[in-house]
């Protein structure tokens, strides 16, 4: 097997090693050439190649969220490292540990004008676990830097104690950067100044192990839960509060238990992945109707809980969040080994551990109260509920007729990828099979790399994935099909209203002056030259029998890829979603 000659490159591909980090995705370039042969010539690590860097980030985010474990990136110098930067982001917000590494020129050669080179170091600092920037090999290249920089050689000690310095010093901070990211859930950075020869290799390795230094694990003290199972045990009104969630994290006894209290409702969103029959999964369909009432006032004191019991990730919708900020609980409690975002201006107390151990602890103190909270607000969901079916019975060929007719269709067991914007919030009006596992983006709730995160999370999928996305979102994730990893059961849905649909429902003036250019960005694309320049199976619809009879076929067992692409009346849409919580109310 083939190595780098490079100290600090086989340093790396070590410390990944050491830490069970397999799988590496590969943006091609010069400058990372000698990291790209220690990871690609070793069979311990599946590589991937990913040309476009922003791409490449959402795939390998895709890979780990599905892993739930680090994946490593890799790019060459310069703004490649830049376009990263999304996909680190999202990351950071929605704990999945990205190792990031990027091979840099040598300092000396950074602001002096030299080409694909930036100033690298703490490049993704505000969003980052750790930021290691290795210190450069002194036994590789030595005669260009004595020419170029003599300063990094330490003339008083010989050339091999100098590399032990700097080794030793390579070594803590790769341990540091990738225990950080394992740890913590968080995505790293490590910067490798390389010199060139880049490409020689070595049939030995330079580096064959290192001693870690001891990390001192921080001791998680004994809750005392009583104190907050009394508080809980008095109180007339809880409410549940479920945002992002992983599948399968939650012991159902637990969800179960929760139910049989009166007093308490739980509100879930479609990327919450728990289920029982008592929840409340349509938040907007109930907000809505009372932001309408003249009775407004009085049913959202009713809503009001005297305690917010919240946990997993960001919420989605922005009428609870509005709620919760105007009627505040007296006491709101977030559950979260890492992360207790102050959403609702009102957080009381942070339960730093994980949901299992909090209700293991917590469920067997409290007692059930036969206040009427549940029963209430669960003749308001049934309302709803019958409402909503005598609606979408009655509306035309329309973005909300898609989503209700797609919630029915989608085949038990899938996996279900969602873009941001008009998708995500559709999907939350509607209920979906317990067995559907369904993701987002939510750390950021950006509409850049939702193609490329379902097709990274699809690489390794048990079962098939599906991948439903807005037009604006596709189209600015189009590298993402540059992709050869791309399964034959990977099914998308394109719902094209031709343009941004969302900034007709958002407030504001969508009949003003340029609405149409700068915000809602009409176009008149469809997919059917990318599907054929990616020999993906095509099949476009924009009637109600049209898509009835291509969904008929398009979850069955095919040799390739497909996508069917819906196109919905972009002036009719928004309409008929507004109207509908009209109508229900």
């Amino acid at each position: 097997m083939n190595y780098s000659n490079i100290p600090s490159a086989q340093t790396v591909i070590l410390h990944c090693k050491s830490k069970g980090i397999k799988n590496i995705v590969i943006s091609p370039g010069s400058r990372n050439a000698p990291l790209t042969i220690g990871f690609s010539e070793d069979p311990y690590f599946t590589c991937f190649s990913i040309v476009d860097e922003r791409c490449a980030g959402f795939f390998a985010l895709g890979i780990a969220q599905q892993q739930r474990e680090a994946v490593a990136l890799l790019c060459t110098s310069g703004s490649a490292l830049l376009n990263y930067y999304p996909a680190v982001a999202e990351a950071f917000y929605s704990d999945i540990p990205l190792v990031v590494i990027s091979a840099d020129r040598p300092g000396y050669k950074i602001d002096i004008g030299d080409g694909q080179t930036i100033r690298q170091d703490h490049v993704f600092a505000r969003h980052i676990g750790y930021s290691a920037n290795l210190k450069q090999d002194v036994v590789h290249a030595t005669d260009t830097i004595r020419y170029l920089a003599n300063d990094l050689i330490d003339n008083t000690v010989s050339l091999e104690t100098d590399q032990s310095r700097i080794q030793a010093y390579n070594h803590a901070e790769l341990h540091r950067a990738i225990y950080t990211a394992l740890d913590k859930m968080t995505p790293v950075h490590i910067n490798v100044p390389l010199e060139e020869p880049l490409y020689e290799r070595s049939k030995k390795l330079l580096i064959t192990s290192f001693t870690a230094p001891k990390d001192t694990e921080k001791e998680q003290g004994q809750i005392d839960f009583q104190p907050y199972a009394d508080i809980w045990n008095t109180a007339k009104k809880k409410m549940v509060l479920v945002g992002v969630n992983q599948p399968d994290t939650i012991e159902q006894k637990f969800l179960d238990k929760l139910m049989e209290d009166d007093s308490v409702i739980v509100f879930t969103e479609t990327t919450s992945n728990i289920h029982h029959t008592n929840f409340f999964p349509s938040i907007d369909s109930i907000i809505a109707p009372i932001e309408k009432s003249k009775n407004k006032e009085r049913l959202f004191q009713e809503l009001q809980p005297d305690i917010l019991l919240t946990f997993g990730g960001l919420i989605v919708s922005k009428k609870i969040k509005a709620f919760l900020r105007s009627y505040q609980p007296v006491h709101h409690w977030h559950i979260d080994v890492k992360n207790a975002y102050d959403t609702f201006f009102c957080l009381s107390h942070h339960f730093e551990i994980s949901i299992n151990t909090f209700f293991k602890g917590f469920l067997d103190r409290i007692q059930t109260n036969n206040h009427d909270y549940y029963e209430r607000w669960c003749v308001v969901r049934e309302r709803y509920k019958r409402k909503r079916m005598e609606y979408v019975k009655t509306i035309p060929f329309s973005d909300m007729w898609v989503f209700h007719t797609l919630s029915k269709r989608i085949p038990n067991g899938y996996q279900l990828h969602l873009a941001n914007s008009s998708t995500v919030r559709y999907t939350q009006l509607f209920d979906f099979n317990a067995s559907i596992r369904v993701f987002c983006n939510r750390g950021t709730s950006g509409i850049d790399g939702s193609t490329s995160t379902a097709l990274g999370a699809s690489y390794y999928g048990k079962v098939p994935t599906l991948f439903v996305t807005g037009d604006l979102s596709f189209f600015y994730d189009s590298n993402g099909l540059w992709n050869p990893y791309i399964r034959a059961d990977f099914r998308m849905i394109l719902i094209n209203n031709q343009g941004g649909g969302i900034f007709r429902i958002l407030p504001g003036d969508s009949n003003g002056q340029n609405f149409e250019t700068f915000f809602e960005t009409t176009h008149a694309f469809n997919a059917s030259d990318l599907c054929g320049m990616y020999a993906i199976d095509y099949t476009l619809v924009d009637d109600k029998q049209g898509l009835e009879d291509a969904l008929s076929t398009f979850f069955t067992e095919s040799d390739g890829p497909k996508l069917l692409e819906i196109k919905t009346p972009r002036l009719l849409n928004d309409k008929i979603l507004l109207s509908y919580f009209d109508f229900i109310s």
